[in-house]
């Protein structure tokens, strides 16, 4: 891995998946056959934070649940793609239709359906129980698992290289 640290001043996007990043990858059935997942709150808290102060924030998630966008919304984030198929043409589209240069893009995932987006932004990041092929492309590793609050750990790091950090 590179030095990743140099890397976080050029971040002003970031994308993340959904199951295996902000969740742990569990999903549990209701007897209606109802999907549930939990989610980290020290997260979100920071999710909505970096949006406030100004930061573009995306969700792309081959899942279909629309308590993910509800969620979402909630901590002023609007950007949620749910039911993607083909992740690289939704981030093409985004970054295009944003004028958002790919060097500038962080984007987190776990597994292969993750593999050609990270292949394509200027910072790929996984959580540390991230497939292979994922950890083999990332400039960064958290030392966090997905829904433990890896997501935090990352984007704490920008906020405090880019002196942002704890700052109004």
């Amino acid at each position: 891995m590179t030095n990743y640290k140099s890397l976080l001043n050029n971040i002003n996007t970031f994308i993340f998946d959904y199951d295996g990043v902000l969740t742990d990858g569990k999903i549990y059935l209701t007897q209606d056959g109802e999907l549930q997942r939990t989610v980290n709150v020290r997260d979100g808290y920071i999710m909505q934070l970096a949006a406030k102060k100004g930061y573009n924030i995306a969700i792309i998630t081959g899942g279909k649940s629309m308590s993910v966008f509800h969620r979402f919304h909630n901590l002023g984030i609007n950007d949620v793609f749910l039911g993607v198929r083909d992740k690289y043409q939704v981030y093409k589209n985004y970054i295009s239709e944003n004028n958002i240069n790919p060097e500038n893009v962080l984007y987190m995932g776990d597994d292969i359906p993750d593999f050609e987006v990270m292949n394509n932004v200027g910072m790929p990041t996984c959580p540390a129980d991230a497939v292979e092929e994922i950890k083999s492309i990332s400039k960064y590793i958290s030392d966090i698992n997905g829904g433990d609050g890896c997501v935090r750990d990352i984007i704490e790091q920008v906020l405090k290289v880019q002196g942002r950090w704890m700052k109004k």
